[in-house]
């Protein structure tokens, strides 16, 4: 059975909301939160804070890393510079068992005529034995007279040293916020459209194949979200959440049985539970009943030596 872990920030309306929170489930559903609901990871690096957070497994090694937007709104304020004047790094960590990270480090990856690099997610290429790694930045290209948020892409096997970035995704509107998940055979992505505020759904039959859109009801009739994720829930149907960023409400479950079918159900307030916190953009990965069971003893630990010596500590250990 599946346990998921929830990387995520809580927004920029406080000092510590663009830090890295933990929270973990059991169903995919219902969520506990991790360090008493405060940040586990910190970043003292470039902006002073991180967004937008994703969580890989290396596939052949079992490490996991961790990477976020180094961007700190509760700082900077102003979007519109944010977004063509900010950083065009990745703020990186990395763990062997989810509860021992490094220090984070930043590793540059945008192209050098990107305003930005937001909302970074990977997921493994077999095809190149590597991680392929996508986020959006704004960049205006030969010939055009506006900037426009695309999607690029970079590929790398250890987080470390990544290869030029390439575009990967664009359309008229601009484009930010995209996932992937494969199942049966095809690879689905979900975009934001920045222009509409709405989730754009796609199929591709390879990670660097033409996308054909999906017609999607319940997407096309949802505006004001971002931030979508997808994960298997431990009965097969997929779940998609979004960021209801509009309303300031956090994440919105949706349900379904078959990607392949693009109609998804919104879950009522009753079977759904994200917990203390809320949730912002953030990943979700599946877990195992010990990784589970290791993260909820480091937060009860956590808890007692709060309550016997009341001083902040983060779950995170670094090496």
């Amino acid at each position: 059975m599946s346990c998921y872990l929830f990387v995520h920030f809580t927004g920029e309306g406080e000092p510590d909301g663009e830090q890295i929170y933990f929270s973990v489930s059991q169903d995919g559903l219902r969520w506990q939160d991790l360090n008493q609901g405060q940040p586990v990871l910190r970043s003292p690096l470039g902006d002073l804070g991180v967004r937008d957070p994703f969580l890989v497994r290396h596939p052949q090694t079992g490490r996991f890393y961790l990477m976020a937007t180094d961007l700190c709104m509760y700082r900077r304020r102003d979007w519109r510079e944010a977004e063509h004047h900010g950083s065009r790094a990745l703020i990186v960590w990395e763990s062997d068992n989810l509860t021992d990270w490094s220090e984070p480090r930043r590793v540059e990856v945008g192209a050098p005529e990107a305003g930005c690099v937001w909302a970074p997610e990977a997921i493994w290429d077999a095809e190149e034995g590597a991680f392929l790694v996508f986020f959006a930045s704004m960049t205006r290209l030969p010939g055009e007279e506006q900037p426009k948020q695309r999607i690029y892409a970079v590929h790398t096997r250890d987080f470390t040293e990544f290869t030029p970035a390439r575009v990967y995704a664009q359309a008229e509107n601009h484009l930010i916020d995209t996932t992937i998940v494969a199942d049966q055979g095809w690879y689905y992505r979900f975009t934001k459209d920045e222009t509409t505020k709405k989730i754009l759904m796609e199929r591709m039959r390879s990670l660097h194949g033409t996308a054909e859109a999906m017609p999607c009801d319940t997407l096309a009739n949802l505006p004001g979200v971002e931030g979508p994720e997808c994960y298997q829930l431990p009965d097969g149907r997929w779940c998609l959440i979004v960021d209801q960023f509009s309303k300031g409400l956090g994440y919105l479950p949706l349900v379904t049985d078959a990607l392949a079918s693009g109609e998804f159900r919104i879950l009522a307030p009753g079977e759904y539970d994200f917990g203390s916190t809320r949730k912002r953009h953030g990943g979700v990965i599946a877990i195992n009943p010990a990784q589970y069971a290791q993260l909820l003893e480091e937060r009860a630990a956590a808890s007692r030596e709060k309550t016997a010596r009341p001083v902040q500590m983060d779950l995170g250990k670094s090496y």
